[in-house]
């Protein structure tokens, strides 16, 4: 493909003109250079910085939505753009705004997913639920499924995506899971307290140089049967699933059950996801963009043959 060039667009409208007068020959001349046009397109049409839509937390007590700042400095820091996402659940809203966005994140909060969603009964230790926050991630993921968008899930997140692939959680580790090691460490948040497992091949392990991470952790539920198209890629030495990755090919997902907002500074794995979820939401902009520009020049080519 050509260099990029600024005046792509004005050569095909001229051309597009000319091609609607003169002879034949003319013509047929005119709409070639329409048809030539196309490699005007830049060799790069992504956006300089992504947009990366991150849903909030709900506050019940003083019916706030909030987010902890950490999620947006490190996708900043990694290049993107962040998009705070209210917890609104109509498809309408959640449509177009993700219409516009390059890749979503969806982070931790302080509360479960609700199990009616999984096909369970309250367990006796379940958390808080708040409606807004699953009704909102339940949508956003399904405009990211219909989209192909990129998508990093923390914690919650998660927890959510794997339950909207038809997947199952325990809904408290400590009684459900006696040999479990202590996955709420509580403060400092930011220290490493357990290792994680990482399947040799996948994603996480390609950055964390190896097939082993030391992570923090902050849940008191877990993956318990993994849904649809994803695969497990993340295990602490009890057995609990840590990580999942997209399975299908052409799609970039990945979720961990850690928080890598949490001192990314400090942090080389996080800083790599965090990174390579960027890059991947700014080639799903570049793709899009090239398949938005070339279908307007069809249209072009169209309208000259009239």
């Amino acid at each position: 493909m050509r260099a990029p060039r600024q005046d792509g667009k004005q050569e095909i409208s001229i051309w597009r003109s000319l091609s609607r007068g003169g002879s034949e020959r003319f013509k047929g001349w005119a709409k070639t250079k329409i048809s030539e046009s196309s490699d005007y397109i830049w060799g790069d049409m992504s956006r300089a910085r992504p947009l990366i839509g991150i849903t909030m937390r709900h506050e019940l007590e003083t019916e706030r939505f909030y987010l902890a700042r950490a999620y947006s400095e490190a996708v900043e820091a990694a290049g993107g753009a962040p998009v705070h996402l209210a917890l609104i659940p109509r498809a309408s809203y959640i449509e177009s705004v993700l219409e516009e966005l390059d890749g979503a994140l969806l982070p931790g909060s302080a509360s479960d997913v609700d199990p009616l969603r999984y096909g369970r009964e309250p367990h006796a230790r379940l958390g808080s639920v708040h409606p807004l926050r699953d009704e909102t991630d339940a949508l956003v993921l399904a405009e990211i499924e219909r989209r192909g968008l990129p998508l990093l899930a923390i914690c919650f997140g998660l927890q959510m995506w794997n339950v909207v692939r038809g997947g199952t959680l325990i809904q408290d580790i400590g009684s459900e899971v006696p040999q479990a090691i202590k996955h709420e460490q509580g403060a400092p948040r930011g220290r490493p307290s357990h290792r994680v497992r990482l399947a040799g091949g996948s994603l996480l392990a390609q950055l964390a140089g190896g097939e082993s991470a030391l992570v923090n952790s902050h849940h008191h539920q877990a993956i318990e049967t993994v849904g649809q198209n994803l695969r497990a890629t993340g295990w602490t030495a009890d057995g609990l699933v840590e990580a999942l990755e997209e399975e299908r090919a052409g799609r970039w997902g990945v979720g961990v059950q850690w928080h890598p907002e949490i001192e990314w500074e400090r942090d080389e794995l996080a800083r790599g996801l965090f990174a390579r979820f960027v890059a991947a939401a700014r080639d799903y902009s570049g793709r899009r963009r090239r398949v938005e520009m070339e279908e307007g020049i069809q249209t072009e080519i169209r309208g000259a043959s009239r």
